[in-house]
């Protein structure tokens, strides 16, 4: 409520003289907003709908997407029913989860059948009260809203013209076309982010620009009054946030172009400093969580940094070379902060990736959007081959520094030394030497160090040698999760990566590791069938030729320091959890056992066993034998979960754990856990 009241304050006092009347009452408004928005998310967070096998009519909120290996999407319920008879009941938001994508869109309103359990918990920012694991999903009818029919029929006709499974190309341009970069490589994503270059397909400013160019040359030939014009302007542009599918880059521009729009209706001049203060103004207003939207600070940052730096080189040729060079680098600037708190890191070059890469992304927009309108498939192959040379881009401007907060105060130094000329040498060696300590990877730990990775709700666990070496257990469910906590460690080489079972959220995180870092070999458990998630890994392991080994107990690898052994699987289990590959790891004489989802069945067969430091099996469920975990726990217990609506972990174990003495960590609460091994 604090930050909405704040930007309302600040944004409106862009408005001019009546700025201090205007303030006043978006900080009211915004104070209303904020209260209003905390106490639904509240409210949904608290409620307590009935567990058990429902029946539910509602309207889909959003569209379903990839989550491990199964889909999930939010549902708005207007019926609900746990017998014969459904009943009215507009209750909080629910997720769904479903095995196969099911065929429904944002809007539409359909019929679930399935099991609901009642754990709050949040789905891309939004909150749910509970998770429906459904049996059926079927479409009652289509979008009532005008609106809906026409974004979502137009999402469709991109999507069948730029089907993202393609190829990379092919899905960033669905990015750029409507922010659909479900079916871009992970590392792709990664690539993108490294150089800086991820706004692109965070639909904003410059596709809201194209469209309404597109849209007046589609209604020029009608000779409308520009009132009209200006009107139907605003119904287009409602019609592509809904297109885009609402994400708060797209919002915030839209309210901008809209409110000039509406000016030019009512005949009142409004100028672009005035539409970012009041499309900030109105939207805290009308939705004050967005105040906390990371992406709607980055957006408002950056569009405040380019208007600023549009005229930063002014006067120097070529004029759009500096324009752009200046805009860009002021936006790169407006949105550092965030960036270093959110990511921790930079990129060094980001200004140099984005000279290079805009130009192609509006080109290929441009000819996409074109050849989609014309349904000219020629036309969207040129655009995919154009986008893919911003894809070259993004992998090669990945590889470049990253700059931390002591970097980004070395280069502001160096630019402020520029203008002494006694001290400039002095003080730029002092800042290259700040910039390259900076950018150098994180060094090897002094000691063996098993590292307890904060990736959600899964298990992942990095074992980092002084000499080097290191290697993964498991992945966590998010390919992108993963990859940026090696970032943190400086990772660029695993020489051994254990994919315990196929559960995705062990191994669904895996998913793009081959390529992304260097990998010696890749061990699985040898067991008949690991799931869907786990054959990915290994067709991608063997295309990149990489050794894949099935192992039971009794193997065993020497890592620098560190001695792993594995003691399971033992034989062939009815579950994948039992299954799990066992580890023994061993340094220094410490000693940690890394035990996948093993329950009681396969814990009742490994040999008697005292760790140093135990990671739970299954994140603290209740599959595990208590007496077990009383027989084996050390002095040192580590739960590895995330949120989650499976109820982990079990308060009977955690209390036991509790009882028993043991000095408990939880990666929910603490992020990395880091143990050395001395």
């Amino acid at each position: 409520m604090v930050a909405t009241a704040a930007g309302a304050l600040a944004a409106a006092a862009l408005l001019g003289r009546s700025g201090p009347i205007l303030a006043a009452g978006a900080v009211l408004a915004g104070c209303v907003s904020g209260a209003l928005a905390a106490d639904r998310i509240e409210a949904t967070l608290q409620a307590s709908p009935t567990s058990g096998a429902v029946v539910l009519t509602g309207r889909v909120a959003s569209d379903p997407l990839p989550w491990g290996d199964e889909f999930r999407f939010i549902v708005h319920p207007s019926r609900l029913s746990t017998g014969a008879t459904p009943q009215r009941w507009s209750g909080p938001a629910l997720a769904v989860v479903t095995a196969e994508r099911p065929p429904v869109a944002a809007g539409e309103q359909v019929r679930i059948s399935g099991r609901l359990r009642a754990r709050s918990g949040w789905v891309r920012g939004d909150p749910v009260a509970g998770t429906i694991q459904a049996r059926t999903v079927e479409t009652v009818h289509g979008a009532d809203s005008p609106w809906f029919l026409v974004g979502n029929a137009l999402r469709d006709r991109v999507q069948a013209m730029i089907p993202g499974e393609q190829g990379p190309a092919t899905a960033l341009l669905a990015g750029f076309l409507v922010g659909d970069v479900s079916h871009l490589p992970e590392q792709d994503v990664r690539a993108l982010r490294r150089a800086g270059l991820t706004h692109y397909v965070a639909v904003s400013g410059s596709n809201v620009a194209l469209f309404l160019g597109a849209w007046w040359l589609v209604v020029a030939p009608l000779r409308l009054g520009p009132r009209l014009r200006s009107g139907l302007g605003l119904a287009a542009l409602v019609v592509f946030v809904v297109l885009t599918r609402w994400e708060s880059s797209v919002v915030r521009a839209a309210t901008m172009a809209g409110l000039v729009l509406a000016g030019r209706l009512f005949g009142v001049p409004i100028d672009v400093w005035t539409a970012l203060g009041g499309a900030v103004s109105l939207l805290l207003v009308v939705s004050g969580n967005l105040a906390t939207d990371v992406g709607f600070q980055l957006s408002v940052a950056a569009t405040a940094g380019v208007l600023v730096g549009g005229g930063l080189f002014a006067g120097r040729s070529p004029r759009w070379l500096w324009t752009v060079l200046g805009a860009t680098i002021s936006a790169q600037a407006a949105v550092m902060p965030l960036l270093l708190l959110t990511f921790g890191t930079i990129p060094l070059m980001a200004p140099a990736a984005n000279l290079v890469a805009a130009p192609l992304v509006t080109v290929a927009t441009a000819l996409g959007g074109v050849g989609v309108a014309v349904g000219w498939d020629v036309i969207v192959r040129l655009a995919a081959w154009i986008a893919s040379g911003v894809l070259a881009v993004a992998r090669m401007a990945a590889s470049w520094p990253q700059l931390d907060a002591a970097g980004v105060a070395g280069l502001a130094i160096a630019a402020a030394a520029a203008r002494c000329r006694t001290l400039r040498p002095l003080l730029i060696a002092a800042v290259g030497a700040v910039v390259l300590v900076s950018v150098r990877s994180p060094a090897p730990p002094d000691v063996p160090t098993v590292t307890f990775l904060d990736i959600g709700q899964g298990d992942s666990v990095l074992l980092r040698d002084p000499s080097g070496a290191a290697a993964l257990v498991d992945g966590g469910p998010d390919p992108a999760v993963l990859l940026e906590a090696l970032d943190r460690y400086g990772i660029e080489r695993l020489e051994l990566v254990v994919a315990t079972h196929g559960d995705a959220d062990h191994v669904g995180g895996l998913s793009g590791l081959v390529g992304s870092v260097g990998v010696g070999r890749i061990w699985i458990p040898d067991h008949p069938d690991g799931g869907v998630l786990l054959a990915e890994l290994v067709n991608e392991a063997v295309a990149h030729g990489i050794p894949v080994e099935a192992v039971t107990d009794g193997r065993e690898v020497a890592l620098g320091t560190f001695t792993l052994e594995t003691l399971g699987p033992r034989r062939r289990y009815a579950t994948d959890n039992d299954g799990s590959v066992v580890l023994w790891v061993e340094a220094n004489g410490s000693s940690v056992l890394l035990a996948g989802d093993i329950g009681a069945v396969a814990q009742g067969e490994l040999p008697e066993l005292r760790p140093d430091v135990l990671l739970v099996p299954h994140h603290g469920s209740g599959s595990s034998d208590p007496g077990w975990i009383v027989r084996t726990v050390g002095s040192l217990a580590v739960i590895s979960v995330g949120e989650n609506s499976f109820g982990h972990p079990a308060p009977e174990i955690v209390e036991l754990l509790g009882g028993l003495g043991v000095e408990v960590h939880m990666t929910r609460t603490e992020g990395d856990i880091s143990v050395p091994l001395p």
